[in-house]
């Protein structure tokens, strides 16, 4: 099955967009090859208010969160995961507003270090984030005519959480699945493991749109999460061939399969084949010599 991906998003950035009955959508002005138009700040409630994801530590946006607002009291901050696109603004929030930050917890990542790694994703996490409450998986936090359920989606970062607006069908997909692009998953922080698991979970459920922390609705959730795993089985199918036609490093497998990608993109290419690595030494489809690292060599079980 194709991914069919849908990049036809404009941000109107500044101003909030009603995206469903008493939910809008503020969009910080942070375009990039990963964030691509920006970062989707939602805001959900009549009379008092949450907010989702409030972005990163800027000032415009968090002018524009706050005019969107409009006086109204905030009871909760719910924070999907602590990449710095998402949420260092939080802080700044809660301390205008006086509401609860909530999330599954503080930065960590997905396996320890192994000896001499560095983390090259340690400039994008916000180490300085801690909730006042964590979230466990299901747990339900009910507002002022609202009630937010946590779904733990570990992968794009341990702590990735997405969250359903109960009787809506609206999930808060977060970085998890995106119209506009697959998910970076990224070791340490990430676990291809972990991601594929959370997306068969997402599939088990009858969320009938989803608003991403990127770009537009997932209008179709459950044919497009069909399609996005597909999509990630064959990169795996593509790794084990180019493993068996002779390639054995990192290098090697990106320049062949992600030819056609921007260049600005291959680094983070890298890392997800890195993902995808891990988990097939862990299947026992794959050996590495010595540690599955990002500049070892690789070759067919």
């Amino acid at each position: 099955m194709a991914l069919d991906l849908d990049t036809t998003f404009e941000p109107a950035y500044g101003q909030a967009v009603v995206v469903a009955e008493h939910v809008l959508r503020v969009t910080v002005n942070n375009p990039s090859a990963f964030t691509f138009r920006g970062t989707n700040s939602y805001i959900v409630g009549r009379d008092t208010l949450a907010v989702i994801d409030p972005g990163p530590e800027d000032d415009a946006h968090f002018d524009s969160l706050m005019r969107a607002i409009a006086g109204r009291p905030v009871s909760h901050i719910f924070v999907s995961h602590t990449h710095r696109d998402h949420s260092p603004l939080a802080a700044k929030l809660a301390l205008q507003t006086g509401a609860i930050v909530a999330a599954e917890g503080p930065h960590r990542s997905a396996r320890p270090l192994r000896i001499g790694e560095i983390n090259p994703l340690d400039a994008s996490a916000d180490f300085d984030f801690s909730p006042d409450l964590r979230l466990a998986d299901g747990q339900t936090v009910e507002g002022d005519g609202w009630a937010i359920s946590t779904v733990l989606t570990p992968g794009h970062a341990a702590n990735h959480a997405a969250f359903a607006l109960e009787g809506t069908g609206i999930l808060f997909s977060a970085d998890h699945v995106m119209a506009w692009a697959t998910s970076i998953v990224a070791p340490p922080d990430g676990a291809m493991s972990d991601y594929m698991a959370s997306l068969d979970r997402l599939m088990e459920r009858d969320d009938t749109v989803f608003l991403p922390g990127h770009g537009g609705p997932v209008e179709k959730p459950a044919a497009f999460m069909r399609g996005l795993k597909a999509h990630r089985k064959m990169r795996e199918r593509a790794v084990l061939e180019r493993l068996n036609s002779g390639d054995r490093t990192i290098a090697q497998l990106v320049a062949a399969i992600y030819r056609d990608t921007d260049p600005r993109l291959h680094g983070a290419a890298a890392l997800s084949v890195l993902a995808h690595l891990e988990d097939l030494v862990a299947r026992g489809q794959v050996l590495a010599e010595g540690d599955v690292s990002i500049d070892g060599f690789f070759s067919p079980a």
